[in-house]
């Protein structure tokens, strides 16, 4: 499961087997048992939460929206 950024104590993350076939770019963000998933395009969404307030997802769409390069270019060295 390769880590791309720690920030504000969540982990940033995508696992390595990501379907088959493999789904679009998206981003898991995990913190203390809390943990979302955010598809990337064709705009920032969120997936799912499961534990994250209100305030936080917000927060966490922000931090994806502001890393959309750093996220999509591991993904793309990743899996290349």
């Amino acid at each position: 499961m390769p880590v791309v950024f720690r920030l504000e104590g969540c982990r940033f993350f995508f696992f390595a087997n990501e379907g088959d076939p493999r789904e679009p770019v998206h981003i898991h963000v995990a913190k203390a048992g809390a943990d979302a998933k955010f598809w990337l395009y064709p705009t920032t969404e969120l997936a799912y939460n499961r534990g994250f307030d209100a305030r936080m997802i917000k927060r966490l769409q922000e931090i994806v929206d502001e890393r959309r390069d750093d996220i999509e270019d591991a993904w793309h060295e990743f899996f290349a």
